[in-house]
């Protein structure tokens, strides 16, 4: 299908939207799959960051074994070896970190990198017609700046919370057998800690999810009053622009660090838990070594072995903890993004079309049929079309005339297959429009919108859209045939600025005609109010374009302009009394 509106992107995100059938289940597994199942590799990573932590039990133990050989009077034999321990698990520590977090990073891109391609498929996919699309600016930043999030979430936080939930556990069961009393100061302040982290994380998802809507409105906005700037000056609304651009970043500045109090505020009540557990510990063990304790073993008093190396994990008991009240936050942004992706990617109206892009191109004659068609937008009761029956016969001109919300633009979209009925059924050529058969069927089908968008660059690529079977002959001629090969001169064809930049309403639309010109499968020529908005002497130059390239062709065109509803073979009226029997 050549797209030459707004809609018109829906050629270069058909792409994405509808891949080959074995890209499309890879795309619906990873977004319907549990996360946990797709992280490939950050499993094994948090196992590795975990041997690593317990690898200072060891450490710990060999350093403990060596300070009692020297208190001793112990030669340095008795020190070399519990000294070459430490040396090769402290070497073995650094490369299980080193490859644990390499492995947690790339699991954590190529989760990302799932998710936003599920997320950019399922915003591609839907419909025109559908009133819950987010707004370009708030899909941009959450696809761009906001997934980010989710790195760091997956690479850092899910690591140090299987690291916080299993190493303090082991290093409790090795104090256990020395002493009992120990391990029971470390167990009353441990649950302390991830008590006090729920509480505030519970918080801290709030915060961070309002700052992220921020975030997107923020972008929303600029974008909005950007692509606006002239009108904005011809209004003299510059001041006004400025004092709500400057209100919208002070919002953002205190939402912002609304996050960030709270993170402050997880460390602080972390560190507060562990320096007391660390502290309790320490009193205990200086006691009892001293002979003032002398409860709290199995066997009698602690020995300065035994001693040193509680003393030597207890600050290790609460490093993981404080490892994760370090990324808390993380969670936080990270949950946020992810909701936010998943939000961008629950499509509820789609386009048809995706389950066989490679089709070939039907090569029956294009007339078009529709039986019993209904339609009703999401959330609205009554039906936009309602049992509408219509028949086009090969090369017919028809036009759709009607006022405003009577359906006009709503049938063209759904011949072209960019939303889908709740009943009936469309033909295109007696081919059924369906999931299956609407990509071949689009092919066929050229798009002219009221207000085609013209992407800034070189008029070639404006035409092509990225069809390498165009190249710069056809271009010349198609823009000859629109009548622009005196507006394209070769010293402006090089490039056109964003939205048409330059151009006149007039010459964009008869753009949006040469795109259509070079499809030489377009046998369907779908086009919505292209005289909208025109003066009448444009508007008859776009009419006489648009009647010479249809020729041949089936026209179909939504319009008000009774000039150009005149000029059709057909007026199809959709008020509301003859939309049921539009035949």
């Amino acid at each position: 299908m050549t797209a030459s509106s707004a809609t018109d992107g829906m050629l270069e995100r058909r792409k994405v939207a509808n891949p080959p059938a074995s890209e499309s289940l890879i795309i619906d597994k990873a977004a319907k799959e549990p996360m946990a199942a797709k992280c490939r590799g950050l499993g094994l990573a948090s196992a590795l960051l975990c041997l690593s932590s317990l690898g200072w039990i060891g450490q710990a133990a060999m350093l403990a074994v060596g300070v009692g050989a020297i208190s001793r009077g112990g030669g340095v034999g008795e020190v070399a070896v519990p000294a070459a321990v430490v040396a090769g698990i402290g070497v073995l520590r650094a490369c299980l970190d080193a490859a644990g977090g390499r492995l947690a990073f790339l699991a954590a891109r190529r989760e990302l990198s799932s998710q936003r391609l599920a997320a950019a498929a399922a915003l591609a996919a839907r419909s025109p017609l559908d009133s819950g699309r987010p707004a370009s600016g708030l899909a941009a930043s959450v696809l761009g700046e906001q997934a980010e999030a989710v790195v760091p979430y997956l690479a850092r936080f899910r690591p140090t919370r299987m690291r916080a939930s299993l190493v303090p556990l082991v290093m409790l069961i090795c104090i256990l057998p020395i002493s009992w009393l120990a391990a029971l100061i470390l167990a009353l302040c441990a649950p302390l800690i991830p008590i006090f982290m729920a509480l505030i994380g519970w918080r801290a998802k709030a915060a961070s999810e309002k700052q992220l809507a921020e975030t997107g409105g923020i972008n929303v906005f600029l974008l909005d009053r950007l692509r606006g700037l002239a009108t904005i000056r011809a209004l003299d609304a510059v001041d006004l622009t400025a004092r709500r651009l400057r209100a919208d970043a002070d919002s953002l500045r205190l939402r912002t660090m609304a996050v960030l109090r709270i993170a402050f505020l997880s460390s602080a009540v972390l560190e507060f838990f562990a320096a007391l557990g660390v502290a309790a510990t320490a009193v205990y063990v200086g006691f009892s070594l001293l002979g003032s304790i002398e409860i709290g073993t199995w066997d009698g008093r602690l020995t300065l072995t035994q001693g040193l190396f509680i003393l030597l994990l207890a600050p290790a008991f609460f490093e993981p903890l404080r490892e994760l009240s370090a990324v808390w936050h993380d969670r936080a942004n990270g949950e946020a993004a992810l909701s936010a992706l998943r939000e961008l990617a629950s499509s509820r109206q789609t386009i048809l079309g995706g389950a066989d892009l490679q089709s070939s191109t039907p090569t029956s004659e294009a007339f078009v049929d529709i039986e019993a068609l209904v339609f009703r937008h999401m959330q609205e009761r009554d039906a936009a079309i309602d049992h509408f029956d219509l028949s086009i016969e090969a090369g017919e001109h028809v036009a759709l005339w009607g006022a405003s919300g009577s359906g006009k633009t709503t049938l063209l979209s759904l011949i072209a297959g960019l939303a889908r009925q709740e009943a009936g059924a469309i033909r295109i050529g007696g081919i059924p429009l369906r999931d299956d058969t609407a990509d071949a069927l689009r092919h066929r089908m050229a798009w002219i919108g009221q207000s085609p968008h013209i992407f800034a660059g070189s008029v070639i690529r404006n035409i092509s859209l990225g069809r390498g079977n165009i190249d710069a002959p056809a271009v010349a001629s198609a823009l000859e045939g629109v009548a622009l090969d005196r507006v394209f001169t070769p010293e402006r064809i090089a490039a056109v600025g964003e939205g048409g930049l330059g151009l006149s309403g007039g010459e964009a639309l008869r753009l949006a005609l040469a795109r259509m010109m070079v499809d030489e499968r377009a046998d369907i020529i779908l086009a919505d109010e292209p005289t909208a908005h025109l003066d009448a002497r444009t508007a008859a130059a776009v009419t006489d374009t648009l009647l010479a390239l249809a020729k041949g062709r089936v026209l179909i065109v939504a319009t008000h302009d009774p000039v150009l509803a005149a000029r059709m073979d057909r007026i199809v009226r959709l008020d509301e009394r003859a939309r049921r029997a539009a035949a």
